[in-house]
C-alpha cells in the first residue's frame, strides 16, 4: 500500500476521534435536555450534510437491492439504539468512560461477524476479545448502585454499534456506498426522534441549541472523516488510531467539564487500548501490503 496514501488514511481518522469527542462534549455541555432531543439534533444535521453529498455527486439508490434494503434498517435501527445508550451514557458518567465503552464495538463486531459474515474468528481475535471485556470491567465497575446500570448502558451501546459495524460490512461488500448509509441512518434515527422527543419535549436556551448544533456538526465531521479514512487505506492498517478518541475525550472533559478518570477506569483504558494495539499489529504481520 502507498505510504502517502496510509499517512492520510491516519490523518482522517485521528480528525474523525477527535469530531466524536468533541460531539460528546457538546452533548454533555447541552445540560439536562432529554435524550431523545440531542440525538435528533446529532443526526438531522447529519442527513442533511449527507443528502447534499449525495446530490452532488450523482448517487443513484434505485438498484439498492431488496436484502441490503433489509440490512439498512436493521443497521439504522441497530445503532439508533447504540447512540441513545452512548449518549444516555455521556450524560451520567465520565467523558472518557463513556468513550472506552463504546469503543468496545470493534470487539464486539469480531463476534458477530461470525453469526452475520460467517467469518470464524482465529484465536488472536478470541484472545483479544476476552481480555478487552476483562478491561473493561474496571470501567463498568460491577456494583448494585445507578452508576453501574449506567455504566451497562453504555456497553449496550457498544454491542449496538459492533452491530452495526458488522451489517456495514456487509452492505459495503454488497454494493452499497457508506455515505448513503450514513445518510439512511441519520434520517432515520432522525425520523424515530420526533415521536419521542414530543412526548416529553423541553425547548432549548440558546446556549443549549448552541450545544445541540455543535453536537450534530461534530458527529458529521467525524462521520465523513472515518469514511474518507477508510477510501485511503484498509481498516487493518489504521482503524487502532480511532482509540484517540479517548484521549481526547478524557482532556475535553478534564478541561471543560473538570472530570478526571479514577484509577480503575485508567486501568481499564490501557488494557482494551492494549488489545487494540495488539490485534491492529497481529493483523498487519498476518497479511503484508
Amino acid at each position: 500500500m502507498n505510504n502517502y496514501n496510509k499517512k492520510i488514511g491516519i490523518l482522517y481518522i485521528l480528525g474523525a476521534a477527535f469530531g466524536f469527542a468533541m460531539m460528546g462534549l457538546f452533548v454533555r455541555l447541552a445540560g439536562e435536555l432529554p435524550t431523545f432531543e440531542k440525538v435528533f439534533s446529532r443526526n438531522f444535521v447529519a442527513a442533511v450534510v449527507a443528502f447534499v453529498m449525495l446530490i452532488k455527486g450523482g448517487y443513484k439508490w434505485q438498484n439498492i437491492g431488496r436484502k441490503n434494503w433489509i440490512f439498512l434498517l436493521l443497521r439504522s435501527s441497530c445503532g439508533f439504539v447504540g447512540v441513545i445508550c452512548n449518549f444516555y451514557a455521556i450524560d451520567h458518567m465520565n467523558i472518557a468512560d463513556a468513550s472506552i465503552l463504546n469503543k468496545l464495538s470493534p470487539f464486539f463486531a469480531i463476534l458477530l461477524s461470525f453469526i452475520i459474515l460467517q467469518e470464524k474468528p482465529v484465536m488472536m481475535d478470541i484472545l483479544t476479545t476476552v481480555v478487552a471485556f476483562i478491561g473493561a470491567i474496571f470501567v463498568v465497575k460491577p456494583s448494585a448502585d445507578f452508576a453501574f446500570l449506567v455504566a451497562m448502558i453504555g456497553v449496550l451501546g457498544g454491542f449496538m454499534a459492533g452491530v452495526a459495524y458488522a451489517l456495514v460490512r456487509k452492505m459495503t461488500g454488497g454494493g452499497v456506498t457508506g455515505m448513503f448509509i450514513v445518510f439512511f441512518f441519520s434520517a432515520f434515527s432522525s425520523i424515530c426522534c420526533i415521536p419521542l422527543m414530543a412526548i416529553n419535549f423541553v425547548t432549548p436556551s440558546t446556549a443549549q441549541f448552541a450545544m445541540l448544533i455543535g453536537s450534530g456538526f461534530s458527529a458529521m465531521i467525524g462521520q465523513i472523516c472515518i469514511t474518507k479514512a477508510y477510501t485511503y487505506a484498509p481498516a487493518k492498517e489504521i482503524s487502532v488510531y480511532d482509540y484517540t478518541q479517548v484521549i481526547y475525550s478524557a482532556l475535553l472533559g478534564f478541561i471543560f467539564v473538570g472530570q478526571i478518570p479514577d484509577v480503575l477506569s485508567l486501568l481499564g483504558y490501557i488494557i482494551i487500548i492494549s488489545m487494540a494495539v495488539v490485534k491492529w499489529v497481529y493483523n498487519n504481520k498476518k497479511v503484508p501490503d
